[in-house]
């Protein structure tokens, strides 16, 4: 654990103020749940809560499936990082931050599929080898909770194993929906 040296008092309500800079930092926006944890030695640990993170085995299957069967890389992410990758270094991709890019298509709640002519989106907040091919945000109860992406590292991939585009856009929808639904179970 890193100390911040910041200092905050429990008002008279038991709130305890995050300053702006470590809410930047940790990606922490106005609403999303925090999971608390204490240990022995009295420590009291917040932690951004994932609902999708409870599927992380279960997405891990589902991403492991899709690339079996059909050859598409993909990785399946809560809104700020990867938690579940098939057909891509798992070292490479597991557990890192996404991309502002890719957190924008999330925001935006609508598939995403890359164009020829378009620009390339790095899934990563550092790049990464691949780019985003198709992207499809999770949503679950009316709020978007992830996001299931394919993922290509040359245009030349697009298509592989037969899977046409239209093919790509629909398993990645379905996967989407699915894993949205299950959390709603």
């Amino acid at each position: 654990m890193k100390a911040t040296g910041i200092v905050r008092r429990i008002d008279d309500l038991g709130r305890v103020v995050i300053p702006k800079e470590i809410r930047r930092t940790m990606r922490i926006r106005e609403g999303d749940p925090l999971e608390i944890y204490t240990d022995r030695e009295g420590e009291v640990i917040f932690k951004k809560y994932s609902p999708i993170g409870e599927l992380s085995s279960f997405a891990a299957q589902y991403a492991e499936t899709l690339y079996k069967t059909c050859g598409l890389a993909v990785i399946i992410s809560d809104r700020d990082a990867v938690i579940a990758s098939a057909g891509v270094s798992k070292k490479e991709y597991l557990e890192r931050k996404l991309s502002s890019e890719m957190e924008e298509i999330i925001e935006n709640r609508g598939m995403y599929s890359y164009r020829s002519d378009g620009i390339k989106i790095a899934p990563l907040e550092d790049g990464g080898s691949h780019f985003v091919s198709t992207a499809m945000p999770i949503i679950c109860e009316g709020d978007v909770i992830g996001c299931v992406a394919s993922l290509v590292e040359s245009e030349g991939d697009r298509g592989r194993e037969g899977v046409s585009g239209d093919v790509e856009a629909k398993l990645i929808m379905t996967a989407a929906n699915f894993l949205g639904k299950q959390l709603e179970s």
